[in-house]
């Protein structure tokens, strides 16, 4: 844990008592601070009480002498409209922040110097940041991993000389934290998401800005022309500046082409990395994810060859275009987190034979904007409440079964690509949501490894979960 020192014997109210609400409470009175925190939900108050935290409704505290409010960022800030608890703290005047605010305010009283990666964009980041985190600890480095990806930032060990961090950052953190100041920033990309949280489109990339622009490295994606008005304003305004390219060749940055990553300075033009071969980077999406973490790694002090390894060594974001085993020439690949039809063009993108396995509860829209990948589909498997609406859209373009069940489907699918006698994959990637025979993404995902480490003559290239 990061004890909260910088408020130290001054009161502090906190509001939403989640993970990692709860996880900043204790840091926080870990540190010294006097909190008072509350939720909306009695059993996430009852939660925090059973763990020590002082408790009670923010309605009826003496606001004025609050030293800051530490909201959760799940809960709103501006969009549909601020909650009750903000309505307060900025009457009071009262500085409104969130965990990762804190842990910046850590890091700068006590190892300023200590490196920090931020990582921000609405695609890529989770498979950026676990790329990173790879390179840095296979490197020997001390690594720690935290922010969106699933770990609480201040449950992190504390910032130390020589230690690393590598946090990613959704928009609702970086909205709570006004001074971030990462070593290297990196912004992937941006197209619409979370309006509903931040209005319009202008402010969510306002908010997304304020990451890279406080950076001493930053690392721009400019495929987009938010992002390209980024990095060209926040360059103008003395920030360095490296951007990063999939689908365009810079003449300065990092860009993919020819299968592997270029670094293009000072007129020159070299090739840093080569991804051809590695399966959990495949897909000019990854390119784009690759070449980010290797501008990141490089402006911290990680060697090329160091990157290279780990690049080579990457397992793969779990449950994200992740390879689980091999029988043959057949492939078994993971996207269970492809939760709807954008997020599985990636995967489908990246083959070129494939048995997939799509279905589950549908989201609006269906699969009918995948029509240009079905060529790529030998056959597919579908399963759960959307079978019969994506048979419908699958028509005669691309020929299906209605496994029903993902048991099923993967036993048919195996035995199919089996019989193909081609370079193939049998893919789990759904194209909706996993609740209508899940609990989540994730225990789908664990299921379909499950599944392929009980069929004869796979080789498994990671462990299946217990119990699954």
């Amino acid at each position: 844990m990061i004890a909260v020192t910088t408020f130290a014997g001054r009161k502090v109210a906190l509001f939403g008592l989640g993970g990692s609400g709860l996880a900043t409470a204790q840091a926080l009175i870990a540190g010294g601070a006097d909190v008072i925190a509350w939720d909306d939900n009695p059993d996430s108050v009852a939660k925090a009480q059973q763990a020590g935290v002082n408790t009670g409704d923010l309605r009826e505290i003496d606001w004025a002498a609050q030293a800051a409010f530490v909201l959760s960022p799940g809960v709103p800030l501006t969009h549909p409209k601020p909650h009750w608890s903000v309505d307060l703290a900025r009457s009071a005047g009262v500085e409104i922040i969130g965990d990762v605010e804190l842990f910046v305010r850590e890091r700068r009283a006590h190892a300023p110097d200590c490196p920090f990666i931020a990582i921000t964009g609405t695609n890529g980041k989770s498979t950026t940041t676990a790329l990173i985190a790879h390179i840095l600890k296979s490197s020997g480095r001390d690594t720690q991993l935290g922010g969106n990806i699933g770990t609480a930032v201040l449950t992190l060990d504390p910032p130390k000389a020589g230690r690393f961090y590598v946090v990613e950052c959704s928009s609702y953190q970086i909205d709570l934290a006004p001074t971030i100041n990462p070593s290297a920033g990196i912004l992937l990309n941006l197209t619409p998401d979370h309006l509903d949280r931040h209005g319009t489109m202008q402010h969510y990339a306002d908010v997304k800005e304020r990451l890279v622009a406080g950076s001493q490295m930053a690392i721009v994606g400019v495929d987009d022309s938010y992002c390209t008005l980024i990095a060209d304003r926040i360059e103008r305004a003395g920030v360095r500046v490296n951007r990063i390219s999939r689908r365009t060749v810079l003449a300065d940055g990092f860009y993919f082409a020819d299968g592997g990553i270029v670094h293009a300075q000072a007129g020159k033009s070299e090739p840093i990395a080569d991804l051809q071969g590695i399966d959990t980077l495949k897909g000019s999406h990854n390119a784009q994810n690759a070449a980010a973490a290797i501008g990141a790694c490089l402006a911290v002090g990680v060697s090329i060859e160091e990157i290279q390894a780990g690049l080579r060594s990457f397992p793969g974001l779990k449950h994200r275009m992740q390879p689980v085993g091999r029988k043959g020439s057949v492939t078994f690949v993971n996207d269970s987190k492809a939760t709807n039809a954008d997020a599985a063009a990636p995967a489908l993108s990246s083959y070129d034979r494939i048995f997939w396995i799509a279905g589950g509860l549908p989201k609006s829209g269906g699969i009918a904007s995948l029509a240009p990948l079905f060529p790529r589909i030998v056959k597919a498997y579908l399963i759960g409440e959307a079978a019969p609406e994506f048979a419908s859209t699958l028509g005669e373009a691309v020929p299906y079964e209605i496994s029903g069940t993902l048991e099923r489907a993967v036993e048919h699918a195996a035995k199919d690509a089996q019989a193909d006698g081609g370079t193939s994959v049998v893919m789990l990637s759904p194209a909706c949501a996993s609740f209508d025979q899940f609990r989540n993404f994730e225990v789908r995902g664990d299921r379909f490894v499950s599944l392929v480490a009980a069929l004869d003559g796979v080789t498994m290239l990671i462990e299946p979960e217990k119990g699954q």
